[in-house]
């Protein structure tokens, strides 16, 4: 049943995303802010465990019900259930947009809407430099695919609807995490104790998926140089537990794209689109081997 919700959700992923601006469920953000202060104003294992029940406490609802339609009218209602959870805890924004948005804004010169459409995607302030710029948004969308799509699709395989809703939570999270960090920095304050300890759980979440991802990376790219560069990284690995996953899903799939560098000042949306076009790759990699999975076992 889970393998029919994925393909409806997809489906629902790709026919209404543009016409469908709820996904984002701005809603939490009240809650959210209050957890990040519980969190803040606790340390240690308490801080953790603290997190951990905030982030699972939204959760609960959707596993009852996923537990309560797993039977109804021969698992349709569940189909129904699962492939509406799985919906609205892809994203919340689409990749394939925003690096739409970003294309536009590059083409129309306006370096306002370059920087905004820019940092939507990398989830930080960049250089104004073309070069720097470009590097970085094209390893935001290898990384922002685990974050978007890959780690929901995992979760949702291996736990089913809760599993989707857990991890995007997770996530929602994180991003308000980062947002109160960079305001706070903004105006001089330091880095917010609770910011690492969010970054952590959801590395957690998003560790396994990542790794998948980055050989799903190989797979649908240049496959020895995606894991000749996997293992580059990790010669000179000394990054934080969280940043790991996304160092490896960058030198993986610019491994995976064997990308040509563009001219010193010349403004090339090539490696972007190309990354774009990696993740769509992978994903049909990713669906079919699940696919193929799911069949071998009910054979089984």
């Amino acid at each position: 049943m889970n393998l029919i919700a994925l393909f409806l959700g997809l489906f629902l992923e790709r026919a209404a995303t543009r016409l469908l601006h709820l996904r984002e469920p701005r809603w939490l953000d009240p809650y959210f802010d209050r957890s990040l202060g519980w969190i803040e104003r606790s340390s240690g294992p308490v801080a953790i465990a603290l997190a951990v029940i905030l982030v699972a406490l939204p959760v609960i609802p959707i596993a009852w019900l996923q537990h309560a339609f797993g039977h109804v009218l021969f698992g349709v209602v569940y189909i129904a259930f699962a492939a509406f959870v799985l919906f609205f805890s892809l994203g919340p924004r689409d990749l394939g947009s925003e690096v739409e948005d970003y294309a536009a804004a590059v083409a129309s010169g306006d370096a306002a809407q370059i920087e905004r459409a820019a940092k939507i995607l990398t989830e930080s302030d960049l250089p104004r430099e073309t070069r720097v710029r470009d590097l970085a948004v094209e390893e935001a969308v290898l990384v922002q695919a685990n974050n978007r799509i890959f780690g929901v699709l995992f979760w949702f395989v291996l736990l089913g609807p809760a599993g989707a809703w857990l991890y995007r939570v997770a996530d929602l999270m994180r991003r308000r995490a980062v947002f109160e960090a960079g305001r706070k920095a903004a105006s001089g304050e330091g880095e917010p104790r609770c910011l690492q300890v969010v970054q952590s759980l959801y590395g957690v979440l998003a560790w396994v998926p990542a790794r998948l991802l980055a050989l799903g990376y190989a797979m649908a790219g240049s496959f020895e140089e995606a894991v000749s560069d996997w293992k580059s990284y990790y010669e000179s690995c000394s990054d934080k537990f969280f940043h790991v996953n996304d160092a490896i899903l960058a030198a993986a799939g610019r491994g995976a794209l064997q990308e040509e560098p563009a001219a010193p000042g010349e403004s090339s949306l090539r490696p972007v689109r190309a990354a774009m076009a990696l993740v769509r790759r992978t994903l049909l990699v990713w669906v079919t081997v699940i696919s193929l999975l799911t069949l071998a076992g009910q054979v089984a």
